[in-house]
């Protein structure tokens, strides 16, 4: 049976506080799906889903109970189409409670990019990529190289 493809479709956030958590991102402007229940949110994404799940019920699904799970060794990205864009989605995060950690600024590599943490300190990066141009839904396709 051959190897699905490269992919991801569920990105799961532990988080501290649920509550907490779900007002940020309504805050920042994310709209839950009707599926959500009590103890998670998921938020439908171009072709993926992000979930926020309890730190304590995220451990102890992964088998893990009494784990200490940490936050801020990876980075969520969103691009946008333009610095502008950027600097709206950026300013609407921090708006919501996010953390600045570096504010959007043109970059070595070409482009337009600042840093944030959530609530929770997962660390999202706001960027325009001029190399990468993005689909009319805002979905993001590697061009041929």
């Amino acid at each position: 049976m051959p190897l699905p493809k490269q992919r991801v479709t569920l990105i799961t956030l532990g988080v501290a506080d649920l509550d907490r958590a779900r007002t940020f991102y309504a805050a920042w402007g994310w709209q839950p799906h009707p599926g959500t229940s009590d103890g998670v949110s998921f938020y439908q994404m171009n072709g993926a889903v992000l979930a926020l799940f309890g730190l304590h019920d995220l451990a102890e699904d992964q088998g893990r109970p009494g784990a200490t799970l940490a936050t801020g060794a990876m980075t969520l990205a969103q691009n946008c189409a333009d610095d502008a864009e950027t600097d709206a989605v950026f300013d609407a995060a921090l708006a919501a409670g996010a953390t600045q950690l570096k504010r959007p600024e043109k970059v070595f590599w070409g482009g337009y990019s600042g840093y944030f943490a959530d609530p929770d300190g997962h660390v999202w990066e706001i960027a325009t990529n001029p190399f990468w141009p993005l689909g009319e839904d805002g979905s993001l396709t590697l061009p041929a190289g």
